[in-house]
C-alpha cells in the first residue's frame, strides 16, 4: 500500500488503510531474530522474548497473530509475550515471521520521519521500563502484562508516522509552532482524527487480549494497573525532555499516592541527578 499522503475521511478509513497492510519491524530485531535463529542452540522463549519486547512493532504483531491464529481449547487471553512464545512455539514462530519487512526500508525516502519512528520506540521503551519498576513497587500479580500495555501505548502514534510520514511531521510541525495548543488539535487539524480517537479504534480492529485493552483504557482512573500504565507513559513523555521537565514534580507526586513509597527512595530509584532531587525534596529548615 502506497503511504498516506492526505487526510482520510473518517476513523475507519485510517483502520481500513493499516489493516491492509504488513506492519515492519525494526531493523536489529530482523537481525537478531536471525541470530537467534541461526544459532547453535534452539533460543529459549525467554531470549526471544527479550528480543520481541525491545520492539513495540514486533510485540504488536506476535500478539495480533496469535489472536488471528487463536485455537478453539485457547479459554485463557495471552497477555505476555513468554506465554505466547511459549503457546505458539520456537520453530512456527520463524515459520511466520521469516522475511519481515524493516521501518527502515519502508521510510528510506523519509528520513525525518524515520527519526521521529525511532524516537517514539525508544520512548515507549523507556515507559516500559517504568512502568515495570512501578508495578514492582506496587507488588502488581503480574508485572509483564502491565510492561507489554505500557510498551504498546505508543504504537497508534508509531504506525502514524509509519504510514503517514508526511502527515505526521505536519503536525509536529504545528505543535512547534503553536506550544499552547493540546497535540490532540494539531492532530486533528492535520489527520482529521486524534491519536487518542484512533487508538481506540484500532485496538479494536487489532483484536487485542481484553486485558491489554482494558489496560490502555486510560478513561478507568479508580483501577491502579490502568493508572500505573498511563503515569508510566506520560512520566517517559516528560522526562524526554529532561530531568528539569516542570511536568515531572507533579508526575512524582501521583506516583507517591499510587505506590505508597517515601519521595526520596523514589527520586532515587527513577534515576534521578541529585540536584534536581533536592529540588524536589522538602527544605528540611521548614520542617
Amino acid at each position: 500500500m502506497p503511504l498516506i499522503t492526505q487526510a482520510l475521511p473518517s476513523v475507519q478509513a485510517y483502520i481500513d488503510a493499516f489493516s491492509g497492510v504488513e506492519l515492519p519491524v525494526l531493523r536489529h530485531t530482523v537481525r537478531a531474530l536471525d541470530a537467534l535463529r541461526t544459532g547453535e542452540q534452539p533460543p529459549s522463549a525467554r531470549a526471544l522474548a527479550a528480543v520481541v519486547l525491545a520492539d513495540p512493532l514486533m510485540t504488536l504483531r506476535l500478539l495480533t497473530y496469535l489472536e488471528a491464529h487463536r485455537r478453539a481449547s485457547q479459554t485463557h487471553d495471552i497477555t505476555t509475550i513468554e506465554r505466547a512464545l511459549m503457546m505458539l512455539g520456537v520453530d512456527p514462530f520463524f515459520t511466520a515471521f521469516s522475511g519481515l519487512s524493516t521501518v527502515e526500508d519502508t521510510l528510506a525516502a523519509h528520513p525525518k520521519a524515520l527519526v521521529v519512528v525511532i524516537k517514539l520506540i525508544a520512548r515507549a521503551r523507556h515507559a516500559a521500563d517504568f512502568a515495570r519498576d512501578f508495578a514492582v513497587m506496587r507488588r502488581d500479580h503480574d508485572v509483564q502484562e502491565i510492561t507489554v500495555a505500557t510498551l504498546l501505548r505508543e504504537a497508534t502514534e508509531i504506525v502514524c508516522s509509519i504510514h503517514a510520514p508526511a502527515l505526521t511531521l505536519e503536525a509536529i510541525a504545528r505543535q512547534i509552532a503553536e506550544r499552547g495548543r493540546p497535540a490532540a488539535e494539531s492532530q486533528r487539524a492535520v489527520f482529521g482524527v486524534t491519536a487518542a480517537e484512533l487508538q481506540h479504534a484500532l485496538v479494536v480492529a487489532w483484536r487485542l487480549p481484553a486485558l491489554l485493552t482494558d489496560l490502555l483504557d486510560s478513561s478507568d482512573t479508580d483501577n491502579p494497573r490502568v493508572r500505573t500504565v498511563r503515569l508510566a507513559a506520560r512520566f517517559a513523555r516528560h522526562q524526554a525532555r529532561g530531568w528539569t521537565s516542570p511536568a515531572l514534580e507533579a508526575d512524582v507526586v501521583e506516583l507517591e499516592g499510587l505506590v505508597h513509597h517515601p519521595r526520596e527512595m523514589l527520586l532515587q530509584r527513577l534515576g534521578m541527578p541529585a540536584e534536581v532531587r533536592a529540588a524536589l525534596l522538602p527544605d528540611p529548615t521548614e520542617e
